[in-house]
Order: structure tokens, then sequence, then C-alpha cells
């Protein structure tokens, strides 16, 4: 049987999906132990046991000044903005996604627009947000709005024009109007798509939070950690650069059960 035509079982599935893993942790183990047994004062890879230590100190020990456990307070303020972002992002993708790949005269008007903002890097921007909306919440989410937005219009409408065109016919047959076959016949199958494009979104909707949280914010994950970078606190970083993927990999696994249940005939395969 040739390699192509082979598959893992679960077993095995699970154990390679592991091995990755496996090694980078040893890796990073073996490079910890050799950096702090010619220095013991190290402080660029602290050992596994340091950041295990540090972590339990985070999730549990109050702020001396606020009485508050930061690592909590940061971990919220940064998915409120980041849940926000997103929202406002996929709400105004499938509004658009749908008025292209249905309509020719928005599609005539927006297309090249779409195409032109997909290709500013949001990071270049984020000076002119800060001076229009202020240093607050606004310029964050907007940062995270302005960066997948144009991503998400080009998929959704590209998935519309993928759409049978025999399907619109015969609404049409049928006389539907166009608020109809939007509704009826071209919303339910761009929604799946569309919690996948968010999947999708997600690591640049994350790169654009911490950037905006580090450079203008008192409170969020990405500020906690270019606060501490300054005393080089690796262990600290580390940690919240753990935590972060950790729930960047709950919400993606959260959005892919979603897509299972709501729409079983479609294979959230991402």
């Amino acid at each position: 049987m040739r390699l192509i035509n082979r598959r893992p079982g679960r077993a095995l599935t699970l154990f390679l999906a592991m091995v990755p893993f496996a090694l980078l942790i040893g890796a990073y183990s073996v490079g910890s132990e050799l950096r702090l047994a010619a220095n013991p004062q190290d402080k660029l890879l602290p050992s596994l046991a340091t950041i295990g230590e540090t972590a339990q100190r985070l999730l549990t020990e109050p702020d001396r000044r606020s009485g508050r456990i930061l690592f909590w307070h940061d971990t919220g303020m940064s998915l409120l903005r980041l849940a926000v972002g997103a929202a406002i992002a996929a709400l105004t993708g499938l509004i658009a996604g749908l008025a292209i790949g249905l309509l020719p005269h928005v599609r005539a008007t927006l297309t090249g627009f779409v195409a032109v903002l997909s290709m500013i890097p949001p990071l270049s921007i984020l000076p002119i947000l800060f001076i229009i909306f202020g240093l607050g919440e606004t310029s964050k989410i907007v940062l995270i709005v302005i960066g997948i937005t144009p991503f998400l219009i080009r998929d959704l409408s590209q998935r519309v024009l993928d759409i049978p065109r025999e399907q619109i016919v015969k609404a049409e047959t049928l006389g539907a109007s166009t608020l109809t076959i939007a509704a009826r016949v071209a919303l339910p199958q761009i929604l799946p798509r569309l919690i996948q494009s968010i999947r999708l979104s997600l690591g640049p909707a994350w790169l654009f939070l911490i950037a905006a949280e580090a450079i203008a914010s008192d409170l969020g994950l990405g500020y906690r950690i270019f606060l501490v970078r300054r005393y080089l606190a690796m262990d600290v970083i580390l940690t919240y650069v753990l935590w972060i993927t950790l729930l960047a990999f709950v919400i993606d696994w959260l959005l892919k059960q979603l897509s299972r249940k709501a729409f079983p005939w479609m294979e959230a395969g991402l």
C-alpha cells in the first residue's frame, strides 16, 4: 500500500500530534539547563519549574496596590476587546460580502476598494487611529476591525459568487426578491464559511490586539508582556505567551464545534 493511502488510527494520531510538542519542550528544557548550568542567574531561559511557580503566583496572588489578580483582569479586558472587534468585523464582512457577491453594481464599486484596503498594513496606521480615536478602547477595537474585515469581505463575497447560478435562477423563477435570495439562498451557504473565516482571522486579530495594548494601554495581556520586558522577566512573559496560545486554541476549538453543531452538513475541517 502506498504511503499516500495509509491513515493512522486514533491512538497513533494522538501520539503523532504530541510528538512536536514533546520535542519542543525537550529542546527548551535542555537549552534552559545548559544556560543555567553556565550561569544560575540567567534570565533568558528560565527552567520549567520556575515558569510553573510564576504561573501559579500570577493566577492566584492579588496585586498589592489594587487587591485584584491582574492576570485575570488582563485576560478579561483582552478577550472583551477581541470579541467586540471580531463581532463588528464579522457583521461588516457578512453584509458587505453578501452585497458584493449578489449585486453587480456594488461589486463594481467596492471590489477594487476592498482589495486596496486589504493591502494596507494595519499596524502602519495605528498612530493615525490613536490620533483620531484617542488612546482608549475605540482605537484598539478599530484596529482589529480594520485588520481582519477586508479579508472577511473578500472571502465571503467569493463564496457568494461560487454559489451555482442555477440556484439563484430557480429562486427568481419562484418569484423571490433580491432580499429573499440573500436571506434564503446565499446566507445559509456562507454562514459556515463565516465561522471558518473568523477562525483563520484569529491569529492576525490577536497580533493587532497585542500590538495596540503594548503601545497604549494600562490593562491587557499585551500591556503586561511589554511592561515586564524591561526587567527581562522571561518567566512572566512566557507564562502570558503560553496563556494567549491556550486561549487562541480554545476559541478556535469552540468555533469549530459551533460550526459542526450548527451546520452538520458542512465539514469544519479547518
